[in-house]
């Protein structure tokens, strides 16, 4: 494989990653044209399809740990080994999680805090694409892999696909179909894209035969999953638990102005913050690889050198975004209060941007290592006691509304942000790799992959 650097692999997780998250946005852009609350809705449906991924997260975070550390140290049937076991394990719990979602979105949103439009909108959306789900749980496991071997650029070109089909499909379906419309197209783009990964994965980096290496089916290997994954999962689904949390707290005490304000502004800000998710993603394939070889002195000056660049350009890019905010805003609606209220929540956002960015990088560093646990306990304090615990204090009960909502959401992130520095220049992060604690009795590495 060749010898990887952090731009060859973070540009094309960068524009990945901005379609990615361009399909979502163009949903909300032709919602909004449709109805405000529609829009809303997805958006609330989305929070609820966040938490129940938690599970795939869990098996791609432990995966990607595992494969990038094994590639690092040369043990290459590990990593397909490990490849085989993610994709299978995807494919079943994306089976179950679908399930729910077909049978119980209604009690789902309601619990959330929906009513009214926004509960038979955000059903009506929820039971399509959560129905699907088990598509998102493929994709994700199969770039995972397709990732950790240097190949990002494979898995950009599919999404530029799902992109130019999901955006037709809108312009088509929602004018008739309204959220439903978007669904179906969100979903049709996803059985695509699904699709092409599978060919590209098992013609130019894995074998179908990658299954056989499940017989016996390798327990050991999924208990190293879960205490890699679950830390690491615990700490997003902390993270998107608190989001929930304060969604709720939104959709029962703040105004449908405010709702639609965090809306439109999370949907603006999310761009803002795109190049840092590239360069941590990358960061982190690369400290695996410079850890699973042993060079940890060469990942701790990466993980820095990655942060400052991802600062560097997340500035500039919050920059140009404030200058602009009201005509960023203007995109989504003319509606005056929702424009006032943005252009000064985009102000704020500002402080959360550092430490989101810091949050970003460092923590992905901290993965690739093998440190999952300290993200996850930080997480646990943070998260509920600035974050949703600061939310409620400031939004209600001081009655600062949506801006003590996004005061309280900085807070979290540049607290967070500090601790993670601190662990990072600490070292301790050294002693966490996986590849060391592999049994000698599995260094057959260099063992052939049973032939197809």
């Amino acid at each position: 494989m060749k010898k990887l650097n952090l731009y060859s692999l973070a540009w094309p997780i960068f524009i990945e990653t901005a379609l990615f998250m361009l399909l979502g946005f163009v949903d909300v852009y032709i919602l909004s044209r449709y109805d405000d609350l529609a829009a809303s809705s997805v958006n609330t449906a989305n929070q609820a399809v966040s938490i129940a991924t938690i599970v795939f997260s869990v098996i791609s975070s432990a995966s990607a740990v595992m494969i990038s550390q094994y590639l690092g140290a040369k043990k290459e049937t590990s990593a397909s080994r490990i490849a085989a076991l993610s994709l299978t394990l995807h494919f079943a719990f994306g089976l179950i999680i679908s399930a729910v979602f077909l049978l119980f979105n209604r009690p789902i949103l309601t619990f959330i805090g929906a009513e009214d439009k926004i509960l038979t909108f955000g059903c009506q959306y929820l039971s399509i694409v959560g129905g699907v789900i088990f598509l998102q749980a493929l994709m994700t496991s199969m770039s995972v892999v397709i990732r950790n071997h240097g190949m990002t650029r494979i898995s950009m070109f599919v999404t530029v696909g799902m992109n130019i089909l999901n955006t037709t499909l809108d312009i088509i379906l929602v004018p008739q179909m309204g959220v439903t419309g978007v669904a179906i197209a969100t979903s049709i783009s996803r059985v695509i894209g699904t699709a092409v990964l599978a060919v590209v994965l098992f013609t130019k980096i894995e074998k179908l035969s990658i299954f056989r290496m499940l017989r016996p089916f390798p327990f050991d290997d999924v208990k190293k999953m879960l205490k890699i994954g679950i830390p690491s999962a615990m700490e997003t689904f902390l993270y998107n638990l608190s989001q929930l949390v304060i969604t709720s707290i939104v959709l029962n005490y703040l105004t449908n102005s405010e709702l639609i304000t965090k809306t439109y502004v999370q949907n603006i800000t999310m761009f803002f913050y795109i190049f840092a998710m590239s360069i941590g993603q990358a960061s982190q394939i690369l400290t695996g690889h410079l850890v699973g070889a042993g060079k940890f002195d060469e990942a701790y000056k990466q993980g820095l050198r990655s942060y400052r660049h991802a600062l560097i350009i997340n500035a500039v890019i919050c920059a140009i975004g404030v200058l602009l905010r009201t005509q960023l805003l203007g995109i989504f609606t003319d509606n005056a209060e929702v424009l006032l209220l943005g252009a000064n929540i985009l102000l704020i956002n500002l402080f959360l941007e550092v430490g989101r960015t810091t949050n970003l990088i460092i923590i992905a560093c901290l993965r690739g290592s093998g440190d999952v646990m300290f993200p996850t306990m930080c997480a646990i304090f943070s998260n509920w006691l600035l974050s949703v615990l600061g939310s409620y204090l400031l939004a209600v009960v001081c009655g600062m509304g949506i801006y003590g909502l996004w005061i309280a959401l900085a807070a979290d992130e540049c607290f967070r942000g500090v601790l993670m520095l601190i662990r990072w220049k600490s070292g301790k992060w050294r002693d966490k790799a996986i590849v060391k604690q592999e049994d000698e009795s599995r260094r057959e590495e260099n063992a052939e992959i049973p032939a197809a």
